[in-house]
């Protein structure tokens, strides 16, 4: 004969809801300066980032600034149909992924290599000199980065006067399709090393130095000190970035390539971004920049799922 498990107290649930009640209040009561503090981060995000999500329906609509979201007809996925059958759709795509896996190949782990030479160096003067010169590209408007970048690269700029010499022809390196990556990659190197480098600066100094010591009297040196303590003590947050990183792999900065690019160079330099906003702000395309824009943000949110489950699974190192 079957038997029944045995009943639930008919005040459980009130009791545990009361005891999360009290255990609530009490937690704010400890932390309510840290709660008040993050009601601005709570706000910006709401405001500026959640918000505005509901005018993503636009991708699916027939959107008329005089009609409105509400108003404007319906026409479900036809400007994504649109989007996928243009002729712009390849050549933008491979451009985006051809830029931005560049990037990660070689602007990623170049503020990581940074980190671990600026650890190395023991002179502390020399150390604040290297870092400051580092950091100080970053702090520059980026409308003065591409000016400069022009200023460089035109046919009578130091890098095209030093290439000259080399046998180049001489002619404006941002005119030269063939040119525009290699550009844009060390430009952003350039500028993003030393800031992105702080992070991980930070994240050597919480390796315990008990381990170099116990190192050394084991017979290592300073090489193999970095690969056996320097380097996995550093992993944890290597990976996170990493996933942070995937999450916006195809959000090529945009600033930069509009500021640099120009019709003789769309073949290599068009990226997504560029064409939502020359669509969408110079040719009033609304609707059509906007599935654009949307298709790029579910491929990033994919790619950030992806990358953190692997991740997960991998190493154990993973956002949730």
């Amino acid at each position: 004969m079957a038997t029944r498990a045995p009943a639930r107290p008919a005040d459980a649930s009130p009791a545990v809801r009361t005891g999360f009640k009290k255990r609530l209040v009490r937690d704010f009561a400890l932390n309510k300066y840290l709660y008040v503090m993050m009601v601005p981060v709570l706000v910006y995000y709401v405001v500026f980032h959640y918000a505005p999500m509901y005018g993503a329906t636009i991708a699916f609509k027939d959107y008329s600034p005089m009609k409105g979201i509400l108003g404007s007809e319906w026409v479900g996925f036809a400007h994504f149909r649109d989007f996928f059958e243009s002729y712009y759709f390849w050549r933008i795509l491979k451009n985006t992924v051809v830029i931005s896996l560049l990037t990660l190949a070689f602007e990623f782990p170049a503020p990581i290599v940074l980190a671990l030479l600026i650890n190395e160096v023991r002179h502390r003067l020399f150390k604040r000199f290297i870092q400051t010169v580092t950091y100080m590209p970053y702090f520059i408007s980026l409308v003065v980065i591409c000016g400069m970048i022009k200023e460089f690269t035109n046919s009578g700029g130091i890098v095209n006067g030093m290439l000259t010499s080399f046998g180049y022809d001489g002619q404006a390196m941002l005119q030269k399709p063939e040119w525009f990556r290699f550009i844009y990659v060390l430009s952003e190197i350039w500028q993003r090393v030393g800031w992105e480098s702080i992070i991980y600066i930070a994240a050597l100094m919480t390796i315990d130095q008990e381990q170099y010591e116990a190192a050394r009297i084991d017979g290592a040196n300073r090489l193999q000190q970095m690969w056996s303590i320097t380097i996995p003590g550093i992993m944890p947050t290597v990976m996170i970035m990493f996933i942070l990183r995937m999450g916006n792999l195809l959000n090529v900065g945009f600033e930069k390539i509009i500021l640099l690019y120009n019709p003789a160079i769309y073949d290599t330099a068009d990226v997504v971004s560029s064409f939502v906003y020359r669509k969408g702000l110079l040719e009033f395309g609304w609707s059509y920049s906007a599935a654009v824009g949307l298709f790029n943000s579910v491929i990033n949110l994919l790619l950030l799922v992806s990358a953190n489950y692997i991740s997960r699974r991998v190493n154990e190192h993973s956002l949730w």
